[in-house]
């Protein structure tokens, strides 16, 4: 039987830090399909396949950042929990804010982890590490 590949949907609008993460992800132990979209407009279109995301898979978790444009990390939260076929997406909150008033938000919307990304490219590769060993191999995640 061959292992399940891991949908995961990277909402970021730097395009360094995306590019590093699917670096990252590249090197993990399971398989990830990995799809960026680079605001909140974007991955609300994405999760409700509209446009051309109309053939879009439902990702497995969903990394969001905060700061965006158009519509920032913490209204697409806030849209995700209210749409009840959207709901149950494990989202971690990954993000540079380290603002006590933004995790407090992002748990009170519903985020299931909020980690702060460290500015060094080491630690950020552990980060990305950390998060792919406890959400795809110690994480049991919702059936699609």
């Amino acid at each position: 039987m061959t292992p399940k590949q891991i949908e995961v949907l990277l909402v970021e609008d730097d395009l360094g830090d995306a590019e590093l993460t699917q670096e990252m992800l590249t090197e993990a132990k399971v398989s990830v399909n990995l799809r960026v979209v680079q605001d909140g407009v974007e991955a609300l279109a994405y999760l409700r396949r509209e446009g051309s995301y109309a053939e879009a898979a439902r990702p497995d978790l969903v990394l969001l950042d905060l700061n965006m444009p158009r519509k920032d990390g913490r209204e697409v939260l806030r849209d995700i929990r209210a749409e009840e076929t959207l709901r149950s997406l494990p989202i971690v909150v990954l993000t540079t804010s380290e603002s006590d008033e933004d995790i407090l938000k992002s748990y009170d919307l519903g985020a299931n982890c909020y980690v702060t990304k460290p500015v060094g490219l080491d630690q950020f590769a552990r980060i990305i590490q950390c998060i792919e060993e406890f959400w795809f191999t110690v994480v049991k995640l919702p059936p699609k």
